[in-house]
């Protein structure tokens, strides 16, 4: 299978330089578990989906740290029918993506309930879509359920539903939905916008 994640990195301060180069040492324990390439738009994580969003979780919480406004934007993608299988990306391991709907729900809600706490609180937001997979209003609506009693749900809006809590469980949730809901075997992406310390957070 192909997993990855295109990660944006948006410091808001005048020594944005610093602010990035300081945080992309949160990679390290990361780099023997992908092939990580950056050009001038963004960084291509590409490795098991299971640690793609620890890695962006470390990435964002160290860029935020000093109380800096900081946004980071991604478009994760797994089973890609464009892009050819990399052995670096390991199938979706111990999700039970053959249980029905409701069992993930309970179960992405576990992971979620003892996902540590980083410290940083944040806002996201997420689009998740199930591509050319049967059934694929179920999934979303089962994702929807999942997000909404998983503690940090936000609001419903147009297009995207909002997060709101600790890094650590927003991650986790972030995390989940896209690891449990949609086909296994199907392309799946999931389009995030995460932010943290806004001057107009409500």
């Amino acid at each position: 299978m192909f997993s990855g994640a295109q990660v944006a990195l948006y410091p808001m301060a005048d020594d944005f330089v610093r602010v990035i180069l300081g945080s992309l040492s949160a990679f390290d324990p990361y780099r023997d578990r992908f092939r990580i390439e950056t050009d001038d738009l963004s960084t291509l994580l590409v490795g098991a989906p299971e640690q793609l969003f620890p890695a962006m979780r470390d990435l964002h919480v160290a860029a935020s740290r000093g109380g800096v406004h900081c946004v980071l934007h991604a478009t994760v993608s797994r089973g890609c029918p464009g892009e050819p299988d990399d052995p670096i990306c390991t199938p979706i391991q111990g999700r039970g993506a053959d249980m029905p709907l409701g069992q993930r729900v309970e179960a992405a809600l576990a992971v979620v309930a003892g996902a540590p706490e980083t410290g940083q609180a944040v806002a996201a937001q997420l689009s998740l879509y199930p591509l050319g997979a049967a059934h694929h209003m179920d999934e979303i609506y089962g994702c929807i359920d999942f997000v909404k009693r998983s503690g940090v749900f936000g609001r419903s809006k147009n297009f995207c539903t909002t997060l709101r809590g600790d890094a650590g469980p927003v991650f986790a949730t972030l995390g989940e939905a896209f690891l449990r809901f949609g086909s296994p075997e199907g392309h799946l992406a999931l389009d995030l916008t995460v932010s943290a310390n806004s001057p107009t957070a409500i």
